[in-house]
């Protein structure tokens, strides 16, 4: 079983309450506000975030890189040579696949999972020396980028140092053994944050990749795994070294008060894949955001994607799983309040499935995925509208003669309108515009035509066309 399915696997009972909540929210709203716009007014019971976001953040998008797989040498040195395309693709913060030491006990293939950690404190000879990550975290800077580095705090290899000299740090099973998080993760063994020594180590571990090599912050891998209140802790402490920004892989709002600035939209890449099967329709992305409201303070950001590292190795490329409306789903998500992320090969129109465990290094070609990401992500930082956070503009549906099949809608900032019409569907869709807030002078963002909207105006789009206007 994948890492992502055990995830799912373990959230299924939250799930489930969602679901219930999303419906009954559904049955009973008696306005077509709360449902059609994510207003402030309307996220007012959503919960405070305590969370200062670095300022840097608000109009940026997330790129993931997996160093093994980016270049044939698979080293810090051999990622650096991309860094000027990533600057124009409009990348804003890269975040680095973990870079520790890999476990060799109960190793899994030849190279072993990133995710098996043998030193928190070293740098895996695989990708180079810990001075070569500091030079190119200060390239990174140079560039006007950030960095963020995959952090493991739930378990660690078999070999870890610390199995030996502090096995009181770790979970036991009935037997008084050592033991996976979850069976199918036998190359590590689960820590147990009941133990306050092993927080304070590992707090001062997150500290000094800070504090020694400049790096802005972390991803937090199977967040949900540990205790919140240790990763309150550290943002408190982070932040007084420096602005950081944390994401956690997880997906529950309390992360969001203290210690997280972004969380993983996981339930909305399985909306998209169940969309792409034919199983949900656009109804469901309108449930989904009711729900979103209600549940995620105002100022939360949301990372939406069509695949990451376990999305692709374990469940299928996004032309696998999401067909014709591979770039249909990937305009959604970076146009929706959410920041979009870009998975390592994405841009270059990545058609295999990365084997995690080997080497398996990316095809870099030449693809038309490139300018279309370098049009989303260069449009965010500009247009204040699709900034995240609170600095962004309130999604507002616009109506359609067919709503099942086309999810239309505009976003508002100061002088910044952007207007997104996405056809979600496999047939062809002549659709009559419904309301008052579309009309006016746009320009089409692909293709720089000019087109003028007025009330009631149709539009015939082709099965999976989109359509991104600016004002």
């Amino acid at each position: 079983m994948s890492k992502f399915e055990k995830f799912r696997n373990k959230k299924k009972y939250w799930h489930l309450f969602l679901s219930v909540l999303v419906f009954l929210f559904i049955t009973t709203a008696c306005d077509q506000k709360s449902t059609d716009t994510i207003s402030e007014e309307s996220t007012l019971t959503s919960g405070v975030s305590m969370v200062k976001h670095p300022e840097w953040s608000y109009n940026l998008s997330i790129y993931e890189v997996n160093l093994r797989q980016y270049s044939p040498a698979g080293t810090f040195a051999g990622f650096e040579k991309h860094l000027p395309r990533l600057k124009e693709l409009g990348v804003g913060i890269i975040w680095i696949m973990p870079i520790h030491p890999i476990g060799e006990k109960n190793r899994k293939g030849s190279m072993g999972s990133y995710y098996s950690v043998k030193d928190y404190l070293a740098v895996n000879p695989e990708h180079g020396t810990f001075d070569e990550f500091k030079l190119l975290v200060k390239k990174i800077h140079e560039m006007d980028m950030y960095v963020i580095l995959d952090w493991v705090a739930n378990h660690t290899a078999w070999d870890n140092a610390m199995a030996t000299e502090h096995p009181d740090w770790f979970t036991k099973d009935e037997n008084g053994n050592f033991a996976p998080p979850v069976p199918d993760w036998s190359d590590v063994i689960d820590l147990n944050y009941d133990n306050p020594d092993l927080r304070e180590y590992m707090l001062e571990a997150l500290k000094f990749w800070v504090a020694e090599a400049d790096i802005d912050g972390y991803r937090c891998d199977f967040a949900g795994g540990v205790p919140t209140d240790f990763w309150n802790k550290v943002r408190e402490e982070l932040d007084k070294i420096k602005p950081v920004f944390m994401l956690a892989e997880w997906e529950i709002p309390e992360h969001h008060e203290k210690a997280f600035d972004m969380s993983y939209g996981w339930e909305m890449n399985g909306l998209i894949n169940s969309i792409a099967k034919g199983e949900k329709t656009v109804a469901d992305i309108d449930a989904y955001l009711a729900e979103e409201v209600k549940s995620y303070p105002r100022d939360a950001y949301r990372m939406y994607f069509t695949t990451n590292h376990d999305e692709n190795s374990w469940n299928g490329t996004v032309f696998e799983r999401l067909g014709d409306g591979v770039e249909a789903f990937a305009v959604l998500t970076a146009t929706l309040y959410g920041m979009p992320l870009i998975y390592s090969g994405q841009e270059a129109g990545l058609i295999k499935r990365l084997a995690f465990f080997e080497k398996d290094a990316i095809e870099w070609k030449a693809h038309k995925f490139t300018e279309l990401y370098s049009t989303l992500l260069n449009l965010k930082r500009t247009n204040k509208a699709l900034w995240n956070g609170e600095r962004g503009g309130a999604l507002t549906r616009v109506h359609t003669s067919n709503d099942q099949a086309v999810f239309s809608f505009v976003r508002e900032k100061d002088d910044d309108k952007v207007f997104v019409i996405i056809n979600f569907s496999d047939g062809e869709q002549n659709i009559a515009f419904q309301g008052v807030l579309f009309p006016g002078d746009y320009t089409n963002v692909f293709t720089g035509t000019k087109i003028s909207f007025s009330e009631g105006m149709s539009l015939k789009l082709k099965p999976w066309e989109y359509r991104v206007f600016v004002k």
